[in-house]
């Protein structure tokens, strides 16, 4: 009886690695796929577990993360993480396919570019850097609602 639960424990060990690189391999799927939220939900529930991926896997993380990032508009957490694919890369060449390796020194370096020309504010994140729109914007004429009013005191006699 105990050979099944040793092994059992065994098999689930080797479950548990297999399952990060699958998270890995989903979220790469979403970003190919264009399904962006999707990735970076895949990428942000990974986060804690890669170190448990070898370092090629740690490499291609950062630079899908990145990439993610910087299609939604994340663009200081995309510089973060390309950064990071950038020094994995450096420590282990080869560790990315030659195209990702193009395009991540291309997105870098204009990433880098607008922190050397606008500062790090440059890289506010498109999605909180848009304000709401006006009225001009949207042609709506309603004037805004007007804040609720306090309700009367009560009279002390």
């Amino acid at each position: 009886m105990r050979w099944i639960a040793v092994a059992v424990l065994a098999s689930s060990g080797l479950v548990s690695c297999a399952t990060y690189q699958d998270e890995l391999a989903s979220g790469q799927r979403a970003f190919e796929a264009s399904e962006h939220d999707r990735a970076l939900a895949i990428f942000r529930a990974l986060e804690p577990d890669t170190a448990r991926l070898s370092a090629s896997e740690r490499a291609r993380y950062a630079y899908l993360r990145g990439m993610t990032d910087f299609r939604i508009g994340y663009q200081a957490e995309a510089r973060h993480w390309l950064s990071v694919a950038f020094a994995l890369e450096q420590q282990s060449p080869g560790s990315l396919p030659e195209d990702w390796n193009k395009r991540l020194t291309e997105s870098l370096k204009d990433l880098n570019e607008e922190v050397y020309t606008g500062g790090i504010e440059s890289l506010s994140n498109a999605a909180s850097a848009k304000a709401a729109p006006s009225t001009e914007d949207t042609g709506d004429t309603t004037p805004p609602a007007a804040p609720p009013k306090a309700p009367p005191k009560a009279d002390d006699n």
